[in-house]
């Protein structure tokens, strides 16, 4: 008689561009999680153009890892696109985790994150919340439904919806939810999968202890910010990982109507123009965030 394999499997899904020591540090930090014996874990990076070296370095140091060689236009969210496609395929994986490459996990998060799946019956979204190198503040993680991000409070919180940089999805999600929109390129995406979940009636659980380090992303972004050229600023706006108004809009649309799809789309177009019009709330709303 065959034995019956009692393993369980997660895909760890990646996608990287240029950043090969910070990509170096995330996996190194992934490789040394204490993991439960009765898991096993794949890893998918997608190589999205890298010209750096990086997905060179990753095959030497790190020759476990499944890379996919995407065309340098996928960004962020049709990179991780791509590679959970890929995952997805090759196994009938019980946990999809996202991991950003620019986030540098605890060595516990792993078993953090399996305990909160089940604790839930394997039946919501966990997500990891990061706080900054310099370990003041909460940078990314679940969102309340303000759009706030609470900080961690040694329990499992509820949210809303959430930031990508640490999400353990498990199968029975996946199966009604699926992957990620690919209509988006770079951000937003994860937040409408969040979104998403809640319209479903699927939970989602902040775990109640940083997993991890992840700085911040710059507070003022090219597009709209009033030091820079107009005609730069524009050209910013609608690249990927800008601002696209399009994405804005489809994703208001979906998720909270025709009003207020109009309003978001037309208010990015006027922060590109007058920006400094923003910049006050901008940062009252960033120091609330970060307390």
């Amino acid at each position: 008689m065959h034995k019956i394999s009692t393993m369980k499997s997660i895909a760890v899904l990646l996608t990287v561009f240029n950043r090969k020591e910070q990509t170096l540090r995330c996996l190194s930090d992934l490789f040394a999680q204490t993991i439960p014996n009765e898991y096993d874990l794949d890893v998918y990076l997608t190589n999205d153009g890298c010209t750096d070296g990086t997905p060179e370095a990753v095959s030497t140091q790190f020759p476990q890892v499944m890379i996919i060689n995407g065309n340098g236009n996928l960004f962020w969210n049709r990179g991780m696109y791509v590679a959970w496609e890929r995952a997805a395929k090759e196994k009938d994986y019980d946990y999809y985790l996202w991991l950003n490459d620019d986030t540098f996990a605890y060595d516990f998060m792993l078993v953090s994150l399996l305990n909160a799946a089940i604790e839930t019956n394997s039946k919501a979204i966990i997500v990891g919340v990061t706080q900054s190198t310099d370990k003041t503040h909460s940078t990314y993680g679940g969102r309340l439904p303000n759009g706030q991000l609470p900080k961690p409070c040694g329990k499992l919180q509820q949210i809303r919806y959430f930031n990508g940089n640490i999400v353990l999805v498990p199968k029975s999600v996946y199966m009604t939810l699926g992957n990620l929109d690919y209509y988006f390129t770079h951000s937003k995406g994860d937040f409408d999968y969040g979104m998403r979940a809640a319209k479903k009636g699927i939970e989602m659980f902040q775990v109640g202890e940083y997993l991890g380090e992840c700085d911040l992303h710059p507070t003022l972004d090219k597009w709209c910010d009033p030091t820079i050229p107009f005609a730069q600023r524009w050209k910013m706006l609608h690249r990927p990982n800008g601002m696209p108004p399009n994405e804005i809009y489809h994703l208001n649309l979906r998720h909270r109507g025709f009003a207020s799809a109009i309003v978001h789309y037309f208010t990015v177009y006027l922060r590109c123009v007058f920006p400094q019009l923003w910049n006050k709330r901008n940062k009252k709303y960033l120091n609330r965030n970060n307390r």
